[in-house]
């Protein structure tokens, strides 16, 4: 028995092969398009966050933390990461991760909360997208970012389209958790006193799930930046770069300090958005409740 299943291999590789053959034969134009469009928009970010002067920069997001949390704590820490990251010259490519974060976090939350929403009200769509989202997470992404570099070749967009699959099912987790725990006596209170479907989405649920929300963001971040360096293997530009060609010549002071930028980054990231979210929750892969 073992050697009929041994001489009778399922072609599975070969049909996905197939699909991604078939895919950049018949869909290459809009391919490109999206491609061409990708990439200018993030080339346009960073080259708007290059144009900034890095001390204008640095003080700008100093205020923006000292607005939210109303204390010196987070502005301290803002001002003395950025500044050792301008220090050890990794300014130009922390900027293009910043920007490269800035879509796949913005993409996950414009298509996840949407869907978050959705399974939330509909048990059926939750219970369908689940072993998705399993999927998605546990996958080891290098398997996934073999078909976007053959779909959209060498670049940040194969990178940036590669962190989004493997962000997205935060946010949409989430999001599902936030709505779902919407306790019942408030939504009965926001029908008895007339409110529609949509207020009580905009008004009550939605207002109820934000920290949830806000946690798929922070979520959302952190999983954009472990995928730093494995977008830098594709061509992506960023602080992943250093880190490849410090591990290529064995350096290891490039290599701690380029590590170390992205640590940095991921700490000031985390801290403002969990302060303008006003607490986090987690959920553990593959469970919404």
């Amino acid at each position: 028995m073992f050697d009929f299943l041994q001489s009778n291999k399922i072609p599975l590789g070969r049909f996905i092969e197939s699909a991604i053959a078939w895919i950049n034969a018949h869909a290459k134009t809009p391919l490109e398009t999206i491609s061409r469009s990708l990439k200018v928009l993030i080339e346009g970010l960073t080259d708007l966050l290059q144009a900034c002067p890095p001390l204008l920069f640095i003080l700008l997001l100093a205020g923006i933390a000292f607005a939210i949390q109303r204390s010196w704590r987070l502005p301290a820490l803002v001002l003395g990461a950025f500044l050792l990251i301008f220090n050890l010259g990794y300014w130009k490519p922390t900027m293009e991760t910043l920007a490269l974060v800035f879509f796949s976090s913005a993409t996950c939350l414009l298509i996840g909360v949407p869907i978050g929403i959705a399974a939330a009200h509909r048990p059926r769509l939750e219970r369908l997208i689940r072993p998705i989202l399993d999927l998605m997470q546990t996958v080891p992404t290098f398997v996934y970012l073999i078909p976007t570099l053959i779909l959209f070749g060498l670049g940040v967009v194969p990178g940036l389209i590669s962190t989004v699959i493997f962000a997205l099912p935060a946010p949409i987790r989430l999001t599902t958790l936030g709505v779902s725990s919407v306790p019942p006596d408030l939504l009965e209170a926001g029908r008895a006193f007339g409110a529609t479907r949509h207020q009580l989405l905009w008004k009550i649920e939605l207002h109820h799930a934000l920290p949830s929300i806000m946690a798929g963001v922070t979520q959302c971040i952190m999983l954009s930046l472990s995928m730093v360096v494995i977008a830098a293997l594709v061509g992506a530009n960023g602080l992943g770069k250093p880190v490849i060609r410090a591990l290529n010549s064995v350096d290891a002071a490039r290599g701690f300090e380029a590590g170390l930028c992205i640590v940095l980054l991921a700490i000031v990231l985390d801290r403002l958005f969990r302060s303008s979210g006003h607490g986090e929750k987690s959920i553990e892969p593959g469970r919404t409740s």
